[in-house]
């Protein structure tokens, strides 16, 4: 099959789906019903079933960039010292083929690895637990090339946005606040004041339109080193700000700190 039939088999469709980005926060999120969860299943309310799920998560990391291409992508437990209900969770969605290969003839920016080994870590099928109970849509992850600055990041996301027209949904898992290191145990309702002024400041900053600062996010000041100590947890969100379009409508949910260090804010875009 050529090129252009593979470009072919995911039509475009008249409503162009939102763009999500969900803190997600404890593996234990999983198999608990709170606040947080509620506000994933909301996520779902007044969209479309997609026609596959495309979920970029903090907890694949490669050297250079790969999506899942597996028929039966396998439930990952990638964490340990939680309690075996959690390593029970399985979450069986299927995967889709067609549509990884699809999306290696979209991207232009890297060499695209059809990968058949990883399958769906906690970023992914945690949320999407919550969001789609049924596991009835295909879904396929793409990794974060560790290699790579986050600019480098921005701009391959903006090469998934014919991706919302196709009836694909793209979501970024991961968390804007996340530094494990300073959690408050002692009290995990209070936010650090450093934790809560890069969250607001990367609120604004979407609701502005212009990402640029959040690209060089490393410029933002010492807040954002302790917010943002490592970049694998950040990097999920400029994937969905990447097909952010101009005037799009912006919401907010579960935002609140967790632990201190931790934010559960998620965005969805359109």
């Amino acid at each position: 099959m050529d090129v252009l039939k593979k470009l072919q088999r995911l039509p475009d469709q008249e409503a162009v789906m939102p763009a999500l980005f969900v803190g997600h926060g404890s593996p234990m999120n999983a198999v608990e019903e709170n606040e947080f969860t509620q506000g994933w299943a909301s996520m779902a309310q007044g969209i479309a079933k997609p026609k596959a799920i495309l979920c970029v998560s903090a907890h694949w990391q490669t050297n250079g960039t790969a999506v899942t291409a597996m028929a039966n992508p396998r439930t990952i437990h990638d964490f340990y010292g939680f309690p075996q209900q959690l390593f029970d969770v399985q979450y069986n969605a299927p995967g889709s083929p067609e549509t990884a290969e699809e999306l290696k003839q979209l991207i232009k920016k890297t060499e695209l690895h059809l990968d058949h080994e990883w399958g769906l870590d906690h970023g992914t099928w945690s949320v999407l637990k919550h969001i789609y109970p049924d596991a009835d849509i295909p879904v396929l992850q793409l990794s974060l090339d560790y290699t790579k600055p986050a600019q480098w990041h921005y701009e391959l996301a903006q090469e998934l946005a014919q991706l919302r027209k196709k009836g694909v949904l793209v979501v970024g898992s991961g968390n804007i606040v996340h530094n494990l290191r300073t959690l408050n145990w002692h009290k995990p309702d209070e936010a650090f004041d450093w934790a809560t002024e890069v969250n607001e400041q990367v609120k604004q900053q979407i609701l502005s339109g212009d990402p640029q600062p959040l690209i060089k996010y490393e410029q933002l000041g010492r807040a954002a080193s302790l917010a943002i100590p490592t970049p694998e947890h950040y990097l999920p969100l400029l994937y969905t700000l990447g097909l952010q379009q101009k005037q799009e409508q912006v919401q907010f949910l579960n935002d609140k700190m967790q632990l201190g260090s931790i934010s559960m804010t998620s965005v969805k875009i359109g």
